[in-house]
């Protein structure tokens, strides 16, 4: 039987869900993880701790219910300008209508002005610059500058409500990427073991070395997803791709900052810098939109997730769709289709990948034994490869062969097994850490054929990176399954 017909493989690519009153319930979760998610998002910019707290727990409850490794995000608000509080909720921007922006709260005298906390917003803005609001739909051009505040002219119209996000492209603000509650935030879920943090808007390097810095100081082993949303990211891709652990394209805040008809073509660029540089790459962001109030996608929806796999994604998210949309589980298990339909069709890699390596990458003796596994398990026709690794870096740099074979990445760390969830084509396994590898194949082969993975005549590539064995030699094992 194939592997992926068992419910223990979903698809290679793998699907992020962000959580929400839609998807927060232990029922909802657990459907969810059926329908093919791998990783569960939470988006720190919106509810309480003690919100997050409970559903961390419910993740976790899932995941031992289930007996399924599922990683969790925690996605840092970051410096998001946001618009204050709007009497009334929101206002109608007719087109030529005149608007206020300013600083304080207190400084709104009239139904026309509109507020931001973000003190280098106003004093940043010149004459003939555009303010573009709720993600680009409703646009303004500011026309003058007074103390404390600037008079913009509505270009666009639409409505916006209370606390709508607010993009200046081609402005340059003050500030780096953490913000005093991204500290906190920090501070707090490092202290709830999240497998991985979201660094919004970040512009350069240093700002992913920042939350690094603090990562060290907690002591915590928790990977880093840089979220390419700026202009100024784009800029500086290569510099923060060997400074990430991951790197996420999301595209609402990036098709706003950019000319959005630059979107596909930059997140090919992307995609195609983080797989030479072997990191890990999510695309995100209106994936399945529709799906909010739909059971079915768009025709044009289907096709961009199609290409975001065919472009090299090792993941795919979901954002609204599953956190506060009617059909969450069919959004997850829509997009599954979609990658099980897709997937035959991507190329395996046979040999290095073109194009500069990441300086983080392995050494050239495990570049040497992933691209032989690859190559040898196509050759014998292997039905599985199990990759047995520490710290996973193994089994992500097997993941960005592509290899048609599935792959099961084994350790005894829990955390390296729930980072793998992240591994395109990689099904993570906890597994006691075994004496040498003859005893390894034979735990994990019993396993394999206790749950109808592995057939008389099957054969097994093992990889044994650093750090397993006593040695801590790596090696290629070859067996047939008698």
């Amino acid at each position: 039987m194939s592997l992926t017909a068992k419910p223990l493989i979903s698809t290679k690519t793998k699907i992020v869900a962000t959580i929400g009153p839609a998807s927060e319930t232990v029922e909802r979760l657990t459907q969810l993880v059926e329908a093919g998610v791998a990783l569960f998002r939470l988006n720190m910019a919106h509810g309480r701790r003690d919100w997050h707290e409970a559903v961390i727990g419910r993740i976790r409850r899932v995941s031992e219910d289930l007996d399924r490794p599922l990683a969790i995000l925690a996605d840092l608000g970051g410096p998001k300008i946001r618009l204050g509080p709007i009497a009334g909720g929101s206002v109608n921007c007719e087109i030529g209508h005149r608007f206020r922006i300013v600083v304080y709260p207190a400084a709104a005298r009239g139904p026309n002005d509109l507020t931001s906390s973000h003190r280098a917003l106003v004093q940043q803005l010149e004459v003939g610059d555009v303010v573009l609001l709720v993600d680009g739909l409703v646009s303004m051009r500011v026309e003058e500058k007074q103390e404390g505040a600037v008079v913009c002219r509505v270009v666009q119209p639409g409505e916006i409500r209370s606390g709508a996000g607010i993009n200046v492209p081609g402005v340059q603000l003050p500030g780096g990427a953490l913000t005093e509650k991204d500290y906190g935030d920090v501070r707090w879920a490092a202290g709830h073991s999240v497998d991985f943090f979201g660094l919004s808007f970040v512009r350069r390097p240093e700002d992913v070395r920042e939350l690094r810095d603090e990562l060290r100081r907690l002591d915590s082993g928790a990977r880093i997803v840089a979220k390419i949303e700026r202009a100024e990211a784009v800029e500086a891709l290569d510099e923060i791709i060997h400074e990430a652990d991951a790197i996420m394209v999301a595209r609402g805040d990036l098709g706003v900052e950019i000319d959005i008809a630059r979107i596909a073509g930059v997140q090919k660029q992307i995609i195609r810098r983080c797989r030479q540089a072997r990191v890990p790459v999510i695309t995100a962001t209106h994936m399945l939109e529709s799906m909010r109030s739909s059971r079915l996608p768009t025709r044009a929806e289907a096709t961009d997730v199609a290409n975001a796999i065919l472009d090299g994604s090792d993941a795919l998210m979901l954002s609204a769709e599953t956190a506060i949309g009617h059909y969450p589980v069919e959004a997850v298990a829509m997009m599954g289709s979609i990658a099980r339909e897709t997937e035959p069709m991507i190329e395996p890699l046979v040999g290095p990948e073109p194009g500069v390596r990441s300086p983080k990458a392995a050494s050239s003796i495990i570049d040497g034994i992933v691209e032989a596994t690859s190559r040898l398990a196509e050759e014998i026709r292997a039905t599985l490869v199990l990759v047995a690794t520490r710290d996973g870096n193994t089994a992500l740099l097997l993941s960005k062969q592509r290899s048609r074979t599935p792959v099961l990445g084994i350790s005894h760390h829990e955390a390296t097994v729930r980072r793998m969830s992240l591994y395109w084509g990689v099904t993570p396994l906890h597994f006691s850490e075994a004496h040498d590898s003859g005893e390894l194949l034979r735990r994990v082969t019993d396993w394999a054929r206790e749950r109808d993975l592995l057939r008389p005549g099957d054969r097994v590539v093992l990889v044994a990176s650093t750090h397993w064995t006593a040695t801590g030699h790596n090696m290629i094992v070859v067996d047939e399954v008698k």
